[in-house]
């Protein structure tokens, strides 16, 4: 990773990798269509933020826009290690991200997520993104892009707090006992997270 980041706008740049952002909710609306049981938007609850998540989400969606905009100019290191490392990182992460957006779609409306993806991670869909963004940062050997990722993964977890707080409000005790099943995150024994 080069200390000076490159900008160089290219078609073979990280804007590739970054076009699910954009088109994350129209893939989601397609999905629904395809394997869906319902309107995949009203099965989406709106997180119930306070003040300061309200900011951090808001902070997030400009930071989020930003290294969109950033990737536009930041070259992919093809035919490097990086590459080769970077590359499979991000497409397991697009493919779990994926496979959690088919889960939603095909759960009866007024049911918790729980099955596929989300028997293994309660916020699956934040999960492989972040994962998704750190294939995004070894594929480009970008240190920037790096830091990126590492934030938004933060701030991502304070706002898996709120969204879980809101998912108690509303499904009640059928969350809470596939709270005390599934860890929030992959790998992270529940003791230790929570």
């Amino acid at each position: 990773m080069s200390l000076i980041p490159a900008f160089e706008i290219g078609v073979w740049n990280v804007w590739l990798l970054m076009l699910y952002f954009p088109l994350h909710p129209f893939i989601m609306i397609a999905t629904d269509k395809l394997v869906g049981v319902g309107d995949i938007n009203k099965k989406m609850t709106e997180a119930p933020f306070t003040g300061i998540e309200k900011k951090m989400f808001n902070s997030m969606v400009i930071l989020m826009f930003l290294a969109c905009i950033y990737s536009i100019f930041l070259p992919l290191k093809l035919a490097t290690p990086w590459f080769y490392i970077g590359l499979p990182v991000y497409i397991v992460g697009l493919l779990m991200f994926m496979v959690a957006i088919v889960n939603i779609a095909t759960t009866p409306h007024g049911q918790p997520f729980t099955k596929g993806a989300y028997r293994y991670s309660r916020p699956p869909m934040t999960f492989w993104g972040n994962v998704m963004h750190l294939g995004v940062s070894v594929a480009s050997a970008s240190w920037v892009f790096l830091l990126f990722s590492v934030v938004v993964a933060v701030l991502f977890h304070y706002l898996v707090v709120a969204e879980e707080r809101g998912c108690l409000e509303y499904y009640g005790d059928n969350y809470r006992e596939y709270m005390n099943r599934t860890p929030r995150w992959i790998g992270i024994p529940k003791s230790a997270q929570e």
